[in-house]
């Protein structure tokens, strides 16, 4: 009895063994089978290489400088009496904007004036009687010296009134006022600034290099921080005659019309130089393009072949796609798009968004949306 208990659970050890042992087993066929299994293909975002018409360019940056643009300041010192103007005011020219105090002034331009007009009555006299021989001729001269010298006096006095008050040299925009009524200011003393924003200057630097493809006329393109995605159309008005010591490069100035005062001096400006006649480039998008240390390169799209060389089928029977690691030389970039000198072909379909997961001879399969694979590999997205 004893016996039969003693092999009854021996059997039963056995089958416990031997269903763990084919688990075991089972388990790591499966895990086999998923190493050995093909990988499915990685869906990827293409483009397809064209070739466009590019417009030669010069990229350079500079700033804009007004048409006009003064710090008005005085020329004597003196008391604040009167402000003609507003902070932001448009004025025109010879508006009167500021008034200093110049009541002693106009008392002595008084008491000159009565003496120049009694030196221009005695003058009168002088000039009948010295005809007469009733004065002699140096009398004569002494009554028309007199007669200039308060001449010239009122002159003096009147000059130091126009200098008690400040005129617009030009029409413009008067910016923030810097004075009150009633501050006393010393000759010199900045009241505001003056600019005439119906035109602008660009100025900028070019190389010396590139001198003998600048004209006057020359179409530019201007685009400021304060205005993404607009550009305001300049052409180019003078050209430094002199190249600069330190840096070989040459002065240029755009003229850039204003009318709207959207743009105002001092702003930074990026600028593109149109420089002759359109060429055919063959373009891709930037994102196609991975930048190493060894060259940049993109993935071409390609048939795969199997090891006898021959095209590899989909199970619906379509041609199975890979991609191919090609090293390309690249030219100018400009609107999210990028200059291939040699490495591509018209018509060729490279990746655009997935090729942080990618790798030479990798299967792929081209995605409907082109918008989820650039946003997985991190790659910006070309409008």
């Amino acid at each position: 009895m004893l016996r039969r208990r003693m092999l009854i659970m021996l059997g039963m050890v056995l089958i416990v063994v031997l269903a763990l042992g084919g688990y075991k087993a089972f388990s790591v066929y499966k895990q086999i089978q998923q190493f050995t299994a093909p990988k499915p293909p990685i869906n990827v975002a293409v483009a397809v290489v064209t070739e466009q018409a590019w417009q030669n360019r010069l990229p350079a940056i500079g700033s804009l400088k007004a048409l006009q643009g003064v710090n008005l300041s005085l020329e004597v010192a003196g008391t604040v009496k009167a402000l003609q103007f507003e902070s932001g005011q448009k004025v025109k020219a010879g508006q009167p904007l500021l008034q200093l105090d110049s009541d002693v002034e106009k008392a002595l331009l008084g008491t000159a004036e009565a003496d120049l007009g009694l030196a221009q009555l005695d003058y009168g006299r002088g000039s009948k009687l010295v005809g007469d021989a009733a004065i002699s001729k140096g009398d004569f001269d002494k009554l028309a010296a007199t007669q200039k010298k308060a001449a010239a006096t009122v002159a003096q006095l009147n000059a130091s009134l126009a200098k008690k008050r400040i005129l617009a040299p030009f029409s413009g925009t008067i910016g923030i006022r810097q004075v009150d009524v009633g501050d006393y200011l010393a000759s010199g003393t900045v009241i505001a600034t003056l600019q005439d924003l119906s035109s602008l200057y660009v100025d900028f630097f070019v190389p010396e290099q590139v001198l003998p493809k600048l004209a006057l006329g020359q179409q530019v393109q201007v685009s400021v921080g304060a205005y993404p995605g607009s550009t305001f159309n300049a052409s180019l008005s003078a050209i430094n005659p002199k190249v600069e010591d330190a840096t070989r490069n040459v002065q240029v100035r755009a003229t850039l019309p204003n009318p709207d005062s959207k743009l105002l001096p001092g702003m930074f400006a990026n600028l593109q130089v149109m420089l002759g006649q359109d060429t055919r480039e063959l373009v891709v998008p930037e994102s196609t393009i991975t930048y190493t240390l060894y060259g940049n390169s993109v993935f071409v799209i390609v048939p795969k072949k199997n090891a006898d060389g021959q095209p590899e089928k989909t199970t619906k029977g379509e041609q199975q796609l890979a991609v191919e690691r090609r090293f390309v030389e690249t030219g100018e970039r400009r609107g999210g798009l990028v200059i291939i000198r040699k490495g591509l072909k018209t018509g060729e379909q490279v990746v655009t968004g997935g090729q942080l997961k990618l790798d030479n001879g990798a299967s792929v399969a081209i995605s409907a949306d082109p918008a989820a694979p650039v946003e997985q590999s991190g790659q910006p997205k070309v409008d």
